[in-house]
């Protein structure tokens, strides 16, 4: 009869007790909600709290460009209209990259998230 070899428990990397392509997709799923709580959470993994990062810093855009579009009348209505579908495009990206586990860094606010991270 061979004996049994025990088993190794899996720890995950993420201190979220998710994988780490797991955590940074979530952390895209509510915006800024979701950034802020995996950046709570996540204190080691790099990989994490960038995509945390960009999420939360994309949100801020993101809120700042409707609000600032909705003022406009007409133009404004129909850019914020164009803002809401880019934007639902871009988090579907976002969160396919982070689960495919690539560093996908948008221009100027993924610079921002990079340079928190450090």
């Amino acid at each position: 009869m061979e004996k049994e070899q025990p088993k190794e428990a899996v720890k995950p990397k993420s201190q979220s007790g998710l994988e780490p392509n797991v955590a940074a997709a979530l952390s895209y799923v509510l915006g800024a909600i979701s950034g802020i709580i995996f950046l709570l959470i996540e204190k080691e993994d790099k990989f994490v709290r960038f995509h945390a990062w960009q999420s939360v810093a994309l949100s801020v855009v993101l809120m700042i460009a409707s609000a600032v579009s909705r003022i406009i009348p007409v133009f404004g209505w129909i850019l914020n209209s164009l803002w809401g579908l880019a934007a639902f495009i871009l988090w579907i990206v976002l969160m396919y990259k982070a689960y495919s586990k690539e560093e996908f860094q948008l221009p100027v606010v993924g610079d921002f998230a990079k340079n928190q991270v450090k």
